[in-house]
């Protein structure tokens, strides 16, 4: 499990807004805030990064910041 980072609340709820999901509940829940699916792999250590902070898988994080 992932632990999510910690955030200052508004930027938290900002996050979990975009998503329309808890960004902290998903992430420790290992799933995706923006498809639900479960989180399991990452290819690499600044992508298992990103989920901590985002909560995006990593066929999420390849569409989002390509």
């Amino acid at each position: 499990m992932v632990l999510p980072t910690l955030k200052a609340k508004p930027i938290d709820q900002f996050i979990s807004s975009t998503f329309d999901v808890n960004r902290v509940k998903v992430i420790k829940s290992d799933l995706c805030s923006s498809c639900g699916k479960a989180t399991l792999e990452f290819t690499s250590e600044r992508s298992l990064n990103e989920y901590s902070i985002s909560g995006l898988c990593q066929s999420c994080q390849d569409e989002f910041f390509d």
